[in-house]
């Protein structure tokens, strides 16, 4: 008798592989080969989650066409499958994915590229929080100010890239010629905050120094140790402009005080992208726009950064 976990385990590698012989045993056939019934099930599986990362990564599909952009998807749903039921939360490792595919090495940014837009959906389906205002900090001793740590809104990423992402995003929006259009590769590397204002997700180039300093917070840092972090990126930095920047840009929703004083055990190294969780939804598809009462969500078979409304959700 075949269990629950090994009749799944057996559906599962059959859909994400071309070994159909455990699963078309447990298949009845009536009136169509279980390994036929398998490869409709495959067919179906496969352009579903296609649909979803093109949805998400609509920049990415137009830089390397639709056809290639399959294929990649493809390669990577049978390595990477979903471990969730909400497709809006599936891709997060795509673009390191790319990153490491062969086919796509001599496209170095295209990583980077992915990885932007990725911050942007994931910002778009933060959860709300209210943001903190400078008046909730004035209980706090003056030696105590740098073992703060501030917690920033949940939609912030901070990525930095040696390619000019923020020019290949624009320059591959809908309504831009597809041809004619360069973007100075050498142009340098850029320094970025994604976030979400009300329903708007967007991204600016920041400084270095604030990127450092964003970034470190952003991880756990206390004041202390993310500002030595943005003055090792520049010694011009000025933190009394920039702590006043964060609250009138509403980014602080919290503090806490560090419990450490030792720099090793207070701050450490952060990652490129910061994430925070996804604001709980069961949606059968990606989000590609947001309202106060729900999540609407899409299914795409087109390369399309507009909004394609398939479906809806209430939010959780």
């Amino acid at each position: 008798m075949t269990s629950l976990r090994e009749l799944q385990r057996d559906v599962r590698a059959a859909l994400l592989g071309s070994d159909d012989a455990g699963a078309a045993a447990l298949v009845a056939g009536d009136g169509l080969a279980p390994e036929a019934r398998l490869q409709v099930y495959r067919h179906h599986v496969l352009t579903t989650l296609t649909g979803a990362l093109q949805a998400v990564f609509p920049v990415v599909c137009r830089l390397v066409h639709e056809r290639f952009f399959g294929y990649a998807a493809d390669q990577y749903i049978r390595v990477e499958p979903p471990s969730g039921p909400c497709l809006f939360e599936y891709g997060a490792t795509f673009p390191e994915f790319l990153r490491a595919f062969p086919p796509c090495r001599d496209l170095a940014y295209l990583g980077d590229v992915a990885r932007l837009e990725w911050a942007m959906h994931r910002a778009l389906h933060a959860p709300d929080a209210a943001p903190l205002g400078p008046e909730a900090l004035r209980s706090v001793a003056s030696e105590a100010a740098g073992g703060l740590i501030l917690a920033l809104d949940a939609s912030v990423s901070l990525l930095a890239s040696r390619w000019p992402i923020d020019a290949i995003w624009r320059a591959n929006q809908p309504g831009e010629p597809e041809e004619g259009v360069t973007v100075d590769l050498s142009a340098g590397g850029v320094t970025l905050e994604v976030r979400r204002r009300g329903d708007d997700v967007g991204f600016r180039v920041i400084s270095p120094a604030v990127h450092a300093f964003r970034r470190a917070l952003a991880g756990g840092c206390p004041l202390v140790g993310a500002t030595e972090h943005a003055l090792a990126a520049d010694p011009a930095f000025d933190l009394p402009a920039e702590l006043g920047a964060l609250f009138r840009e509403g980014l602080p929703i919290g503090f806490t005080r560090s419990p450490s004083t030792r720099e090793d055990d207070r701050c450490h190294t952060q990652p490129s992208v910061l994430t925070h969780p996804l604001r709980d939804c069961a949606c059968a598809g990606p989000t590609s726009s947001r309202s106060s009462a729900a999540c609407r969500c899409r299914s795409t078979s087109s390369c399309s950064v507009s909004p394609s409304p398939g479906c809806s959700c209430e939010r959780g």
